[in-house]
C-alpha cells in the first residue's frame, strides 16, 4: 500500500460557480413565528450566504489545511484520506502511543484538529509534554476525499478499513481509538474486532448494546430509551429522508450551496452546546470550512451511504477492551445511564458526565475532552 502526500486544491473555476450559486440563492420565508421554530432561520441563512460569498477566504483556510501532513493510500482499491500527526517526544521519554480519532456525520476531519492540537503537543497547553500521541485522523469512507468501498458499507467494513490504516499501512502493532457519532460507532467495532490491537477506546457517544437479553431493563434505561424515542420524533426526519431517499434529497443539496449550509447548520445548531446560539461554539469561518469541504468534494450525498446501509450491518460483538466515556450533553445521549453502556462494553474504566459539550464534543471542548483522552490512555500503559 503506497503511501502518497496529499493537498486539498479547489480550482478557481469551482469557486467562481460557487459564488454565482450562492448570488443566486432564492430564500424561503419562515415557518411560524419565532427563529429556528421549523429548522435554519432563513435570516441567519441570509446573512450566512452572504458572508460565505462575499467575505470568507476560502484560499487562507485552505492553505492553513495544506500545512497539516495529509496523506492519501488505496485500501481495497479505494482512495482514504487521512492525517498523520505526529506527537512531540521529550528525550528519555516513551514514543507517543498512536491515536486513532474518528469523527462523525455531518463532521470532518476539521472537527479533530483543536483536540489533535492538544494531544499532539501538551507542553503547549500546560500539561506533561511525555503525555503526547502520534495522531492518526482519517476522513471515514465516503466522507470528502475517502472513496467508498465496493460493497455495503457498515459499520464492521469501516472498522476494518480503519484497522488496515493503522496497522498495515502505518505499522502501528498497537493503538487507541476515540470517536463520536458514527466515527464512535466504528470505534467499538475496533474494540470488538481487535483487542489484540486496539489497546482501548474513548467515546463521547456510550454504545447502545447490540441485546437487552443478557439482564431485565432497569428503570433508568427503559426511561432514557423512551426519552430517545420521543426526541427522535422531533429530530429523526433527516435521518429518515437520508435513508430512504438518498439520492433525491443528495441531489438537492449538490445543486444549492446554500441548501447544503441550511442542512449542515440545522445539525451543528440542534446537536452542539450552543444553548440556542450556534456561533458561541462555531465562528463562521470554522463552519464554512466544514461547509465548502463538503461542497467543493461533492460528497455530501456518499456521506449517506452509512444511513442507507444501516440495516446491512450485523450484531456487534462485546467490546473487551478497556473503554472510557466522556458522555455528550446532547439531547440524545444525556442521561444515558452508564448501566446501557455496561452492557456493551465489558471493562468500562472511565464515566464522566462533563454536562457541556455536545455532539462535535472535540471541537467544542477541546481542553476538557483532551485532558479525559490524557488520562485514560496514559493509565493503560501498564496494561
Amino acid at each position: 500500500m503506497t503511501v502518497s502526500p496529499f493537498r486539498i486544491d479547489v480550482s478557481d473555476e469551482v469557486l467562481d460557480d460557487l459564488r454565482t450559486r450562492l448570488a443566486r440563492t432564492r430564500f424561503t420565508d419562515r415557518t411560524g413565528d419565532r427563529p429556528w421554530q421549523a429548522g435554519v432561520d432563513p435570516d441567519y441563512l441570509r446573512d450566512l450566504v452572504s458572508y460565505w460569498a462575499e467575505r470568507f477566504d476560502w484560499r487562507a483556510r485552505e492553505a492553513e489545511l495544506n500545512a497539516l501532513p495529509q496523506f492519501q493510500v488505496r485500501i481495497g482499491g479505494r482512495r482514504m484520506h487521512f492525517l498523520h500527526l505526529p506527537g512531540t517526544r521529550p528525550a528519555g521519554a516513551p514514543a507517543p502511543l498512536p491515536l486513532l480519532l474518528s469523527h462523525g456525520w455531518p463532521s470532518s476531519f476539521v472537527e479533530m484538529l483543536p483536540l489533535a492540537d492538544r494531544l499532539t503537543d501538551p507542553a503547549r497547553y500546560g500539561s506533561d509534554p511525555a503525555d503526547s500521541f502520534d495522531v492518526v485522523v482519517p476522513s471515514l469512507p465516503g466522507f470528502l476525499y475517502s472513496e467508498l468501498p465496493e460493497g455495503p458499507l457498515t459499520w464492521a467494513s469501516m472498522a476494518r478499513t480503519l484497522h488496515l490504516l493503522m496497522t498495515e499501512v502505518l505499522g502501528c502493532p498497537r493503538y487507541g481509538a476515540f470517536g463520536g457519532d458514527v466515527g464512535g460507532v466504528v470505534t467499538g467495532w475496533l474494540g470488538a474486532l481487535y483487542p489484540e490491537q486496539v489497546t482501548g477506546i474513548h467515546l463521547i457517544h456510550p454504545p447502545l448494546p447490540a441485546r437487552f437479553d443478557s439482564h431485565p431493563i432497569s428503570v433508568a434505561e427503559q426511561a432514557h430509551l423512551d426519552a430517545l424515542a420521543a426526541y427522535d420524533e422531533t429530530d429523526g426526519g433527516y435521518s429518515a429522508i437520508m435513508e430512504t431517499r438518498p439520492d433525491t434529497i443528495a441531489a438537492a443539496l449538490t445543486d444549492s450551496p446554500a441548501g447544503l449550509a441550511a442542512w449542515l447548520v440545522d445539525k451543528y445548531r440542534d446537536w452542539s452546546d450552543n444553548h440556542g446560539d450556534l456561533e458561541s461554539r462555531f465562528d463562521r469561518d470554522t463552519l464554512l470550512t466544514i461547509i465548502t469541504l463538503y461542497w467543493t468534494s461533492g460528497a455530501i450525498g456518499s456521506s449517506f451511504r452509512q444511513y442507507v446501509d444501516a440495516g446491512r450491518n450485523s450484531a456487534r460483538p462485546d467490546i473487551t477492551v478497556p473503554a472510557a466515556f466522556t458522555v455528550s450533553a446532547e439531547p440524545a445521549c444525556a442521561g444515558r445511564p452508564r448501566e446501557m453502556a455496561e452492557r456493551a462494553c465489558t471493562d468500562v474504566r472511565h464515566w464522566s458526565e462533563p454536562g457541556r459539550g455536545g455532539h462535535f464534543m472535540p471541537l467544542e471542548e477541546p481542553d476538557l475532552l483532551a485532558a479525559e483522552l490524557r488520562r485514560f490512555f496514559t493509565s493503560l500503559r501498564a496494561d
